[in-house]
């Protein structure tokens, strides 16, 4: 029984701090670059039943899809689960994403008493397969991406399977790397495992197991009010995906949301159908975006439990490409998970008009260069290179920050040119690639790389160059995204968005996310706005006059004290 609201706030505030202190865990013990630098893993913790008790503030495209992987886990070891055990799985048709996303489950015990689990999942550099990061567009079938893992027990009462593990470290790149970025999901298992061990000692195992009931209540609580607040009905957006990587496009990805007093019931039919390539998502991947949609959009203390799930309910056709039917391939999919959250936003702007930003670059690029060493070693470098956030009601988009549905950061410079295979020779925003707007999306992010070794494989995983990212009231769409070849010379070629090619040594490579877009008419935007813009080097003068109308003088410029831009008439 809960004793008092103090007791419950303290339970709430300790239980996601662990699950933060889980991400900690792993950030400062992972070895790849991938995961130490980019951030491309989550963590959470599970009561005994699967349900998610709290996690860390990582991926929300990972979290949402946690209580599909516990119901495999449960579903394959119910009554064998035992102290000293951890369970793996990758497998998309048996609750996991795509095959580079590693979930590691912990159960947690106190005596004899199963308290929960300790569940992380980590994005792996390489997980074998034809293209170096597993990752590539262009595979047309699951067994061409990797080594699959169902659910399966690595650690028995405290003991490594030493041949399961070897058998995953000879289907990779990097082995060693994986091996290292394996144990700091297991180190974070173990951090998550003696802090609910803590809480069970604090509160009883039936008094934490009534802590957990309240709060999944409070949260669907909190949703649900939300919800109220909101004008009954059914909410239709449509956006597209610009190709498939082989060649057929557009992809509609179609959603109707309906709010009621029931809930919330998001129904994608009309979405196109699964593809030849490896954009295919899984369903529980589909509900994962959607939750981290509504989550964005609405106030941040509600925690992201199963209890804010409660609400939802979900049409989601079979064999479509928000849910893939094996054995298709699915190593792309994060690009779905990041178009859904666009498309679940567009649906619920009308509905929540103060609240809801312009599109975004689409969600973070993902680029992967494999280089085979002299001594015949492999080496995957990553870089999934974000850009900006789309004009929100009330401010502008923000420049070079991760999608909501991602949260990654950039890869620092260093980082990439520590190997030595590549150079890093420009990296920063585009001026006048933010939509126009009364509030300015924020700027597309541009890297130049040059390859410093022999030869290299490179697989881009980007979009949004045909169907722009949206403006809303008014507001212009963003700029599209790039990618090219030794720019600036006679030998200059444009690429697709989604090339897999090869690179020899010297040639340079320039990728440009898509700009933000805008919200609200460009021609209610301050001059004075407009003309900061211009001398922070976000606009150009050309952009203000015709994207603004704005016109903006040399001594405006000069002249800090200067501010009574012109505006002239609109084109």
């Amino acid at each position: 029984m809960i004793r008092d609201a103090v007791t419950f706030e303290v339970f709430r505030n300790a239980v996601t701090g662990l699950a933060d202190e889980m991400a900690i865990t792993i950030l400062r013990t992972a070895h790849s670059q991938l995961v130490a630098s980019s951030m491309d893993f989550s963590a959470a913790l599970c009561d005994a039943h699967g349900r998610v008790i709290a996690q860390a503030n990582t991926l929300p495209v990972h979290l949402g899809s946690i209580p599909d992987a516990m119901e495999e886990i449960l579903a394959e070891f119910g009554d064998g689960i035992r102290p000293g055990d951890i369970y793996l799985l990758n497998d998309p048709s048996r609750g996991g994403m795509h095959l580079p996303d590693i979930f590691a489950v912990a159960p947690v015990f106190t005596g004899d008493v199963l308290l929960g689990f300790a569940v992380t999942v980590v994005n792996h550099t390489d997980v074998g397969g034809w293209a170096a990061g597993s990752m590539a567009v262009q595979s047309t079938s699951i067994f061409a991406e990797g080594v699959q893992i169902p659910p399966s027990r690595l650690v028995e009462a405290g003991v490594v399977n030493e041949t399961f593990l070897q058998l995953i470290l000879r289907n990779v790149r990097e082995p060693e790397l994986l091996r290292g970025d394996l144990e700091s999901q297991l180190a974070a298992c173990h951090t998550g495992a003696e802090g609910l061990r803590e809480l069970a000692a604090r509160h009883g195992a039936d008094g934490l197991a009534a802590l957990v009931d309240e709060l999944l209540d409070y949260s669907e609580t909190l949703l649900r009010n939300a919800l109220a607040e909101a004008v009954p009905g059914t909410y239709e957006f449509t956006d597209h995906i610009d190709d498939d990587g082989l060649g057929t496009g557009p992809i509609p990805i179609r959603v109707g949301a309906t709010l009621s007093k029931a809930g919330i019931e998001l129904d994608f039919t009309g979405s196109a159908p699964q593809v030849a390539s490896a954009l295919n998502a899984t369903a529980s991947f589909t509900r994962s975006a959607s939750y981290a949609a509504l989550q964005g959009v609405l106030a941040a203390d509600i925690p992201a439990n199963s209890g804010f799930y409660r609400p939802f309910t979900f049409v989601i056709p079979e064999a479509s490409i928000l849910n893939g039917r094996r054995p298709s391939a699915r190593g792309a999919r994060g690009l779905v998970g990041f178009r859904i959250i666009d498309a679940v936003l567009g649906a619920l702007a009308p509905v929540f008009p103060t609240r809801v930003p312009a599109a975004g670059e689409g969600g973070p690029d993902g680029i992967a260069i494999g280089v085979v060493a002299a001594d015949g070693e492999s080496v995957v470098l990553w870089d999934p290179l974000a850009g900006a956030w789309g004009a929100r009601p009330d401010r502008d988009g923000v420049d070079g920050i991760s999608s909501l549905g991602a949260n990654l950061t950039n890869t620092p410079v260093e980082e990439l040119e520590r190997s030595g295979h590549l150079r890093i020779d420009g990296y920063g925003y585009l001026p006048d690639s933010g939509g126009a707007g009364r509030w300015r999306g924020g700027l597309a992010t541009f890297r130049d790389m040059t390859l410093l070794a022999p030869e290299a494989t490179v697989q881009i995983r980007s979009d949004r160059r045909k169907f722009l990212p949206y403006g809303l009231a008014g507001g212009a769409p963003g700029t599209p995204s790039l990618n090219v070849l030794d720019p600036g010379t006679p030998d200059e070629r444009v690429l697709d968005s989604k090339p897999h090619f090869v690179m020899t040594a010297g040639t340079r490579h320039r990728h440009v996310t898509a700009g933000g877009g805008g919200h609200g008419s460009p021609f209610e935007r301050a001059a004075e706005r407009v003309l900061e813009d211009v001398r922070d080097g976000k606009v150009t003068r050309a952009g203000a006059e015709r994207d603004y109308g704005v016109v903006i003088t040399d001594e405006q410029l000069i002249d800090a004290s200067a501010t009574a831009a012109l505006r002239g008439q609109a084109p």
